[in-house]
């Protein structure tokens, strides 16, 4: 599968401070790639980097096969939509008219408006001065602005960080079906419910390092124990292992009437970062 990211031996160094080191990943057309990790591990450096805001101290990064620092003399920056914490946003005009200054910029049809906007639930709310809007508002505007030129390549930096969970999930089913409808997807998180929701495969950055790469359920099953818990009608709770012993037990509360739930015991992706990394999420 043709990749559209390509990230060999990266490193990212202000002054003694090591932001990168030695990142190697890639991101596969059509895919949805997490990038997880707390606040300060490199996630942000690395989006600045790819989209040719940032130059690295060492190593390369492509983007649709061009070194990224080229990536504006190319012109491909125009096939890329990128949210971050710049919002770009006129405060004196509308949210319907931003959109539509930003459409002549894209040299986009103004009827993509409509589309965007309900993507991220803002129907209703189009003439609202930007000003007054509250930061969820403000993060879902500049959310719809990226997807507007409907870009072959999505940076999202914690785009649900202000939202609450309705408007988070609105914008998930958008994301898919945009995803579904041909973009790449880079998704930097250190909402781990977001990552495994969305994303196709994750990585886990630390302090500037790749600790784990892959798809989640085979992250999560890599550090299961195979292990389930029963819990009974009488209120007790059984874990039981793969085997005979505890297919018999198992056989035997069926049989009885006495299962109330049974539910895996797989981690979740933050208790996998937890145990790789020794820090949380924060």
């Amino acid at each position: 599968m043709e990749n559209i990211i390509e990230v060999r031996s990266l490193m990212k160094a202000f002054g003694n401070q090591v932001a990168l080191d030695d990142v190697d990943f890639s991101v596969r057309k059509k895919e949805i790639f997490g990038f997880l990790g707390p606040s300060g591990s490199g996630k942000t450096t690395t989006i600045k980097i790819l989209t040719d805001q940032l130059s690295p101290t060492d190593g390369v990064a492509t983007v649709f096969g061009i070194p990224s620092h080229r990536l504006t003399k190319e012109g491909a920056h125009r096939r890329i939509g990128i949210l971050t914490d710049n919002s770009g946003l006129y405060n004196r005009l509308s949210i319907y008219d931003n959109l539509k200054l930003y459409c002549k910029l894209y040299d986009a049809p103004f009827s993509r408006i409509h589309d965007v906007l309900e993507v991220v639930n803002l129907i209703d709310e189009q003439k609202k001065i930007v000003s007054r809007l509250s930061k969820g508002m403000l993060q879902r505007v500049i959310l719809a602005r990226a997807l507007l030129h409907k870009p072959d390549l999505l940076f999202l930096d914690e785009p649900t960080s202000a939202l609450d969970p309705a408007n988070s999930r609105h914008i998930y089913n958008g994301l898919r079906e945009l995803n579904n409808e041909g973009t790449t997807i880079f998704l930097t998180t250190h909402d781990m419910s977001e990552a495994e929701h969305l994303c196709d495969r994750v990585a886990f950055l630390h302090k500037g390092k790749i600790q784990l790469l892959d798809e989640p359920k085979k992250i999560r099953r890599q550090f299961s124990d195979s292990s389930i818990t029963v819990e009974l009608n009488d209120g007790r709770r059984v874990v039981m292992k793969n085997g005979p012993e505890d297919a018999v037990r198992m056989h035997e509360y069926m049989t009885s009437s006495q299962v109330a739930s049974i539910y895996s015991n797989e981690p979740t992706l933050g208790d996998i970062f937890v145990d790789v990394t020794g820090r949380e999420l924060i």
